[in-house]
């Protein structure tokens, strides 16, 4: 199963701190629902196991991320594998950043293949969970940098 997902968001955080934030695994991390563990390897990946539960398929998923940070285009790649209970994830995100002074717009799109029992589940389910689970990173990310910036 393959599915898309595109849009914008406002951070109201200058770039220099947005920018920052992205390329910190800890942070990154930090934000994700329903994380169990983080392990941060270096600079730019960190493995995350986390609960995940779509209609029937409930466990703990094993994710390996790399940030691919590039600075002369502002954007971010997101490139994430992994999955649990017979089910893969593969998806690749990108994060494009825009300096609008006072704040940040995040235009992003992630695209992921999907295998196993999560896939079978399909559709509607699928789609509900993986637009609350991006709410719920914006929410976090903005939530973070506006504690950090309000200091």
């Amino acid at each position: 199963m393959k599915v898309h997902y595109e849009g914008s968001e406002t951070i109201p955080a200058p770039y220099a701190d947005v920018w920052a934030f992205m390329n910190s695994p800890d942070k990154v991390a930090a934000c994700l629902p329903d994380v169990v563990s983080t392990t941060v390897a270096d600079a730019k990946h960190f493995t995350s196991v986390v609960k995940v539960g779509v209609g029937p398929v409930r466990g703990n998923f094993t994710f390996q991320v790399a940030l691919e940070p590039k600075a002369d285009t502002k954007q971010v790649t997101v490139n994430i594998h992994g999955g649990g209970l017979g089910s893969v994830v593969d998806q690749v995100a990108l994060a494009t950043l825009k300096d609008d002074g006072a704040s940040t717009t995040l235009d992003w799109s992630s695209d992921a293949t999907i295998s196993g029992p999560v896939a079978t589940v399909g559709g509607r389910i699928l789609d509900s969970q993986a637009k609350r689970i991006i709410e719920q990173v914006f929410a976090n990310v903005r939530q973070s940098l506006t504690a950090t910036t309000t200091k």
